[in-house]
């Protein structure tokens, strides 16, 4: 029998054991019922209806002990997430959305719940245990590096506005060239220049308005995940796809980000109680196409240091198929192992297939094309 890990419930603790004296690690569904309605004053609320739950959804009338230890450490087990899916859920009529009496922190807890998250189960399971710590550094820290650098290149450069047209621009180690392609840093580092402050400012506002509230639900190893995975797609399509081009900027991340989030919301619409979210996804879908309707003026637009044309737009669309594939995925499985999910390993080896594709091709079809690249940018 497992180890009482939760000092919430002290009591309960102590005494379920009791109910198993024989150390089966199972008790009976109708004593469990018992202890909780007669000690529910000392229970959270949110944690008595997902216990009334698990008692309720198994029919052969044992609950494992370690599935109310493992709830009270505020983990869920394989078999307590099927009872709950697959049981007959036993949860308070009551919504989330519906408690009064919550400060601020409460509530912002609560609207971040309702904004990510479809189902009132999850909605409330992640209310009672988000902690603040740790706190959605990854988000944070990424936008603080992009604005610093971007500040610096400004001042350096002399130049806020369409800092891309400077004739310094492309000199900067960070950037994606074709001709440094060999430069593996930059695949990712290019993340940190911007082409203006139009570029960085529509980035910042997506990444900050919806990678917060993603990481604080998902955490900062998923989130982290899927954004760096469309960084990575998107300088590699660019590689493929357009191949004389250069590639600046944080939007292969950031697309990878909020498409994952719309089409979770798209797809689980009837779970998503998130207010006015037709609203939010129509803004969300505006500043989207404004982002790459500058970005492919911007490629077609005159450059200021022929041959080499401005930046690819290429990058936004390796970071939409990131985040239609892998994103989804890891979003709608809130809590759940994704290693245990068939199609986030068919997604894994896709994305697989196409990074060693793009590195053969990157070794390989520049030299069997003969293109001509332009010059290095010294």
């Amino acid at each position: 029998m497992g180890t009482c890990r939760a000092p919430l419930t002290p009591l309960l603790c102590v005494l379920l054991p009791q109910f198993d004296p024989g150390n089966t690690g199972y008790i009976s569904t109708g004593k469990f019922r018992n202890l909780l309605e007669s000690h529910s004053s000392k229970l959270d609320p949110h944690k008595r209806e997902v216990l009334l739950a698990l008692a309720d959804s198994h029919a052969d009338g044992q609950i494992c002990y370690q599935d109310f230890v493992n709830l009270m450490s505020n983990k869920r087990s394989n078999s307590f997430r099927q009872a709950i899916l697959q049981g007959n859920r036993r949860l308070c009529s009551k919504a989330l959305l519906e408690e009064k009496g919550l400060n601020l922190s409460q509530r912002l807890i609560r609207h971040v719940a309702y904004e990510t998250l479809p189902r009132e189960i999850d909605r409330k399971w992640y209310y009672d245990s988000y902690t603040c710590c740790p706190p959605p550094w990854f988000m944070v820290t990424v936008t603080l590096l992009e604005v610093a650098f971007f500040l610096y290149n400004g001042v350096s450069l002399g130049q806020f506005v369409l800092q891309v047209t400077h004739p310094r621009y492309l000199k900067n180690s960070l950037v994606y060239h074709p001709q440094l392609r060999a430069q593996a840093w930059r695949y990712l580092t290019y993340i940190f220049m911007h082409a203006g402050i139009e570029h960085l400012g529509l980035n910042v506002v997506l990444q900050l308005l919806v990678g917060v509230p993603l990481e604080m639900v998902h955490g900062a190893t998923r989130i982290g995940l899927v954004y760096v995975a469309g960084v990575a797609a998107g300088s590699l399509a660019v590689s493929v796809a357009d191949m004389t081009a250069p590639v600046v900027g944080s939007s292969g991340g950031v697309y990878a980000l909020v498409s994952a989030h719309l089409a979770n919301i798209v797809m689980n619409w009837s779970g998503m109680k998130c207010q006015f979210k037709l609203l939010r996804m129509a803004v969300a879908l505006i500043c989207m196409s404004m982002e790459f309707g500058r970005a492919v003026w911007l490629r077609f637009h005159p450059s200021a240091y022929p041959p080499c044309p401005h930046p690819s737009f290429v990058a936004h669309l390796g970071g939409v198929a990131v985040g239609i594939t892998l994103g989804v995925v890891v979003l709608r499985n809130y809590e759940q192992r994704l290693q245990d999910q068939s199609l986030w390993w068919i997604f894994v080896a896709m994305y697989t297939v196409f990074v060693l594709f793009a590195v053969f091709w990157n070794i390989f079809a520049y030299t069997l094309l003969d293109l001509k690249l332009p010059p290095p940018p010294w």
